[in-house]
């Protein structure tokens, strides 16, 4: 994270994007620590993935305040041991009351983990996949409203085209901001690309 902070009440205060909920002590280590930081190991790009998948139709905090929960149900979002999940497996994430339990969201983490083993076995991971439509690189576009670009779009398609579910370019377009191929930081935050 830069450097640039900013002095009030005796302590120096970090500058965040200003969707920060500033009350939720979750969403400010995110923030800091995870959300834009380049991402490469795949069983994170995995649990990344299926989460954004859940929040479709919800916030990302909603999400975020069941993530340890979502990872004890996940098996630590193992992904072999995910794409194995059976329809026994799916019928008790969906009466694990601290996850999402909607039926759609659960079959597609399913169906992903399987496709996302695919994309391992055909790219060696899906770290060089994902991170090959940008030629390793991360793209410093800072936050706006904005909810798809068409890297997203491009990526969406692929992956949609492999069989993926709930991968819309606004999901996408979210996934690759948390993973950091997107760098989407806001202007008034301390970790804002140069």
């Amino acid at each position: 994270m830069r450097s640039l902070h900013f002095f009030l009440a005796g302590e120096y205060m970090i500058r965040r994007c200003g969707w920060v909920n500033m009350k939720n002590p979750l969403y400010i280590r995110y923030h800091d620590e995870e959300w834009g930081v380049p991402q490469h190991d795949d069983r994170a790009l995995f649990e990344l993935l299926v989460l954004e998948g859940f929040q479709a139709g919800l916030s990302w905090e909603c999400v975020l305040n069941k993530r340890e929960a979502f990872r004890t149900a996940y098996e630590g979002f193992d992904v072999e041991k995910v794409s194995r999940f059976d329809e026994e497996k799916c019928l008790a994430l969906l009466e694990n009351p601290g996850i999402i339990r909607n039926r759609l969201k659960v079959n597609a983490s399913v169906t992903n983990a399987r496709v996302f083993r695919e994309i391992q076995r055909a790219f060696g991971s899906f770290d060089a996949y994902i991170w090959g439509f940008t030629g390793g690189k991360a793209v410093a576009e800072p936050y706006t409203l904005r909810t798809t670009s068409p890297l997203s779009d491009q990526i969406s398609r692929d992956l949609k085209k492999r069989g993926m579910k709930f991968v819309g370019s606004v999901i996408i377009y979210s996934y690759l901001q948390a993973i950091g191929v997107i760098n989407g930081h806001g202007q008034e935050c301390d970790c804002c690309p140069d």
